[in-house]
């Protein structure tokens, strides 16, 4: 399914989260996101993650997101094509008992 929404950039993301960071303001998220064009629930999960790659935070890190996301790949893979060598197993399986 495509995105919706536009990919920011790891810099954008990572200046983001400093200047979240660098606010003296009790709750900045909301004027921080106004600002930068983002919605607060992104910006808030932008430094949500932040802490849990920082280990401030219990979580999956984002190499470990990543790593999951390509395994998961290669696992949709491998089962595509366990289900096509199956299927011509027993194509040449049929062939050849009918062929004698």
């Amino acid at each position: 399914m495509p995105r919706t929404n536009p990919a920011y950039p790891p810099e954008f993301r990572r200046e983001a989260v400093r200047l979240v960071r660098a606010s003296g303001e009790e709750h900045p998220i909301p004027g921080i996101a106004r600002e930068l064009g983002v919605s607060d629930g992104t910006l808030r999960n932008w430094v949500n993650q932040d802490e849990i790659d920082s280990g401030k935070r219990e979580g999956i890190t984002t190499e470990e997101k990543e790593e999951l996301r390509k395994l998961r790949r290669e696992v949709k893979t491998l089962r595509q094509e366990k289900e096509i060598l199956r299927k011509a197993a027993a194509f040449f399986a049929r062939e050849e008992i009918g062929g004698r």
